[in-house]
């Protein structure tokens, strides 16, 4: 999973110092929004051909790391 990580970038000097791919101006937060909003993998790649597929992943791998010891309790 390192080397998938290894492609998200932190700036503070670019998009405010969010988690971009790979120093492009590509937020994680954005492909997220794609995937959640029912764009394929397929899709965003054809819509963005920059990105690479690993970047996809990349960006559900720095999701789930930074939830990775998040807790929701229910009221």
């Amino acid at each position: 999973m390192s080397d998938l990580l290894s492609r998200v970038t932190l700036d503070p000097q670019q998009c405010g110092g969010r988690p971009c791919l790979r120093g492009t101006r590509m937020r994680v937060q954005d492909v997220l929004d794609m995937l959640a909003g029912g764009a394929t993998a397929e899709e965003i790649l054809t819509d963005f051909p920059y990105l690479e597929a690993d970047d996809i992943r990349a960006s559900i791998a720095y999701a789930a790391a930074s939830i990775g010891d998040t807790a929701v309790v229910a009221a």
